[in-house]
């Protein structure tokens, strides 16, 4: 499958990795151009391209770049894309903190519902519910007891199954979460974010999640944070973000 990544931070880098691990043609771009990702590409075996040469021709496209760019990303960057290509949305919002305020997303729009509007067209909503450290290093192949899962939403259904047979391929339990309406259930803060679960105890979290109480942890995160200490565990993360957004939150 012909792969395009737009966004080389953490997670980007990482998917691009392990799409490459599964046998997948993979196009890497981000805001400096070919040049500017070269070295990268060359260094995981992807090929460099800028912004509109890496959603040509490819068969799914992951979109993993700051939140707020996605409305500097260029009009008609997807006009040529077929509408049955997945683009998916793996950003997170974090107002305050890394982001400006997003004024339709403060009032209740769902994340990737925004990304989709500024875009033009249809986004999934995956990937975003894992940490870094997480994705990178917490896979297992499937089957593996104790596997972690991770949430996909959107409403193309075919889409969607194409996305989380990529999930299961990176290394974890692909849960539906419904539809991208209902991705606010695994937004920062909700149960299912970054709590590193199983997929029994993932479908939990998303049905535990209560519209509108998200934002108000999310928004105290540095404060969290800061009661960690400098170096936090991945450990001690997880262990916090379990106890902020409990799945018997309900």
């Amino acid at each position: 499958m012909k792969i395009g990544v737009i966004g080389t931070g953490n997670i980007g880098a990482t998917l691009a990795r392990k799409m490459i691990a599964a046998g997948h043609d993979v196009q890497v771009a981000n805001s400096k151009g070919i040049e500017g990702v070269r070295a990268f590409a060359n260094e995981i075996g992807a090929v460099p391209a800028d912004i509109s040469g890496v959603v040509r021709d490819a068969e799914v496209i992951f979109l993993s770049i700051p939140f707020p760019a996605v409305a500097d990303l260029p009009a008609d960057l997807f006009a040529s894309v077929p509408l049955d290509v997945p683009v998916v949305d793996t950003g997170n919002y974090y107002p305050g903190v890394r982001d400006q305020k997003i004024p339709e997303i403060d009032e209740g729009m769902a994340e990737s519902v925004w990304v989709s509007k500024q875009i033009g067209r249809p986004v999934i909503k995956a990937f975003n519910n894992l940490l870094a450290y997480s994705l990178a290093e917490l896979g297992q192949p499937e089957g593996t007891p104790g596997r972690l899962a991770a949430a996909v939403a959107g409403d193309d259904q075919v889409g969607v199954q194409t996305v989380m047979e990529l999930v299961s391929e990176s290394g974890f339990d692909p849960v539906n979460a419904g539809s991208l309406e209902q991705s606010w259930r695994q937004q920062p803060a909700t149960p299912a974010y970054c709590c590193d679960y199983t997929a029994v105890d993932m479908r939990r979290a998303l049905d535990a999640a209560v519209k509108g109480e998200a934002p108000k942890t999310r928004d105290r995160m540095i404060e969290h944070f800061a009661k960690l200490g400098p170096n936090p565990s991945h450990a001690d993360i997880i262990a916090m973000n379990r106890q902020l957004s409990p799945i018997s939150h309900a």
